[in-house]
């Protein structure tokens, strides 16, 4: 066999290899069919025929506080990158939750309700579109087009619109009369992809989002006095502050220390904005997924920035707006400042993508491109954690694509994993553990209920009980798990992997899952199956340990089923300790097995065995010691 024919057979064989090992994930049949079309690939790549649409928002909004009516316009220029002829768009109306009727997954008080979005115009290639603010009054609206939108071809849309802000602040509304937060303000063109078509899952209020990356140039006018915080860079800044407090922001975005651009008696003088009856506060942001707004005429502002990428001395602006008493707020900055820089360099050690980042003093602890809205709780320690986790979102969702509708744990699993790793750094091993496990951990182990031991796979549109945990702490524990058994090096390296390949893409888990094997070189669909597919839980125990000419043989039993890490703590006769850690990798080769042994060589006499789980918390600690007779 020549050398030509050698390699190429020897690649066709490599390649039918991966795609039978990844393969043997189960899989949805919507899902293959991506695989089959070559979308996606085996090897988690994007396939070769991979796309996504695309849209362009020109958006315009007025706000006039106390008054909570918000009004709009916006002209979206929506791109079909995909092979398909759409005869209809799929619009998300996502502030039509607050309708009453509207299905929701928990309660609403009557000051959360509001008759949602009311579309005034809707034009469609300049053709109006007969809208009945009635019977067209879910988060979902299916609008059929004139004429198809061919694949490669585009379509304009125009659309003004007008919703009172909600009292009940969440997510997003009213903070206080004159404070509003307006988060997912604005009729949207909802995601169009290979696996799933048009997403048409409906928004109950407890499960997040999935959005397209588009470009956005946003408008937002506001009284005199008031100001304005946005995702994006805000492009007329000598426009709508006077000189001092323009000078002052530029020259924060140069600086480490806290600048204290508004002062409270900045803010009693009056004579921060320009004195204009209104002004029109512009923000640009581009390949971004979504856009959120602050807007008060008493909060407080701060910002500092921080380098985010050491290779070219890259800064990113940090800023906080806050009121008086928002205690939490008052070391904002210098925490976002210390979150950016640890996440870039550190966990997952990809620099921040994004030229600002914004706290805002909110009810919602939630992430939005370039901001968080947080809650003021009165606990400055609990407060960085808070924060911390949702900038760790930065990286996913809003780095990565993820469909936090269906598949949570790719983004929430993630920003707790980074949250306790920072919070090592930050708060030291133990009371991140202690903390890790008291908010992430505790609360599935102690619950025996069948909702909670669904498999992290369980689509999170399908759950109500158990989504918390199946978001959260179950999947940034495989995480974890994975990180302790790869190591450090591998794991980080596979993790890059993943990310530069679906970097402003759409990654589902099975992309995610073929990606870190490929790239680490190890087939681990053993681990993923044991973690995502089965109805496992955290419980070992260790059943015996023999005495033999060679030391002691050690049995322990997976009674659980996860693939979990432990350490095994030697106490002897003459009161020394050992300690051995296994990582999951013990677990591999037993995967039809429910105990596994191994040799603890000693050469003394053993008093004890005890196991330790560290934060991957037992569901019965009564059997993890033995004790010699």
């Amino acid at each position: 066999m020549n050398t030509l024919k050698y390699i190429l057979l020897t690649a066709f064989c490599s390649g039918i290899i991966f795609q039978l090992q990844a393969q043997s994930l189960y899989m949805p049949r919507d899902i293959k069919q991506a695989y089959a079309k070559g979308t996606r690939s085996p090897d988690g790549k994007p396939g070769s025929k991979y796309w996504q649409n695309f849209g362009r928002y020109n958006i315009s909004v007025t706000a006039t506080p106390p008054d909570r009516t918000v009004k709009g316009t916006e002209q979206i220029t929506y791109i079909n990158n995909s092979p398909d002829t759409l005869k209809r768009l799929n619009m998300k109306l996502i502030l039509n939750i607050h309708r009453p009727g509207a299905a929701r997954d928990r309660a609403a008080g009557a000051d959360y309700l509001t008759q949602g979005i009311q579309i005034d115009t809707f034009l469609i290639s300049g053709q109006k579109k007969i809208w009945n603010n009635t019977t067209m009054a879910s988060t979902n609206q299916a609008v059929s087009l004139p004429n198809a939108l061919m694949p490669h071809d585009s379509v304009k849309i125009n659309i003004a619109w007008h919703f009172d802000v909600s009292k009940q602040s969440e997510r997003e509304g009213m903070i206080d009369s004159t404070t509003y937060y307006l988060a997912y303000f604005y009729p949207r063109v909802s995601v169009y992809d290979d696996y799933n078509g048009w997403d048409r899952i409906e928004f109950v209020d407890s499960k997040e989002f999935y959005n397209d990356f588009n470009d956005y140039t946003l408008n937002v006018t506001v009284p005199k006095n008031y100001i304005v915080w946005a995702t994006g860079t805000l492009q007329n800044p000598t426009q709508v502050l006077q000189k001092e407090y323009a000078d002052k922001l530029h020259k924060s975005m140069s600086n480490d220390s806290t600048m204290h651009i508004a002062t409270l008696e900045d803010l009693t003088g009056k004579k921060i904005t320009t004195q204009n009856a209104m002004n029109t506060w512009t923000w640009k942001a581009t390949n971004i997924s979504d856009m959120a707004v602050g807007i008060s005429d008493h909060y407080l502002w701060d910002a500092a920035s921080v380098v985010v990428d050491k290779t070219i001395g890259r800064r990113s602006s940090v800023q906080a707006a806050y009121s008086e008493k928002g205690t939490d707020f008052k070391k904002s900055v210098q925490n976002g400042r210390n979150a950016l820089g640890w996440f870039s360099n550190n966990w997952p050690g990809v620099p921040y993508p994004f030229p600002k980042m914004t706290a805002f003093q909110g009810f919602a602890d939630m992430e939005y491109p370039m901001m968080v809205n947080d809650s003021q709780v009165g606990d400055a320690s609990f407060a960085q954690l808070v924060q911390d986790h949702e900038i760790a979102h930065t990286w996913f969702p809003f780095y990565m694509g993820i469909n936090e509708s269906k598949y949570a744990f790719m983004d929430e699993g993630w920003a707790t994993t980074f949250e306790y790793l920072i919070g090592i750094d930050e708060k030291g091993p133990q009371q991140a553990a202690a903390f890790y496990k008291q908010f992430r951990i505790n609360s599935w182990i102690n619950n025996k209920s069948t909702a909670e031991d669904l498999p992290i796979i369980t689509p999170s549109n399908e759950q109500t009980g158990g989504y918390g945990n199946n978001a959260y702490g179950k999947p940034s524990l495989s995480y974890l798990g994975l990180k302790d058994m790869l190591g450090d090096e591998l794991f980080k390296k596979a993790l890059h992997g993943y990310m530069d390949r679906w970097h402003g893409k759409h990654p589902i888990p099975w992309d995610y899952f073929n990606s870190m094997s490929n790239v680490s070189g190890r087939n681990l669909d053993w681990y993923f199956k044991n973690w995502f597919f089965t109805n496992g839980y955290n419980d070992i125990a260790i059943s015996n340990a023999v005495k033999g000419k060679d030391g002691y043989t050690l049995t322990i039993n997976n009674i659980g089923g996860y693939a979990i890490p432990f350490d095994v703590v030697l106490t002897f006769t003459d009161g020394s300790t050992k300690t051995i850690h296994q990582t999951p990798a013990i677990w591999e080769a037993n995967q039809k097995k429910t105990s596994v042994t191994f040799k603890a060589v000693v050469g003394k006499s053993l008093k004890s065995v005890t196991l330790d789980n560290g934060i991957f918390v037992d569901a019965n600690k009564a059997d993890n010691t033995w004790t010699a007779k």
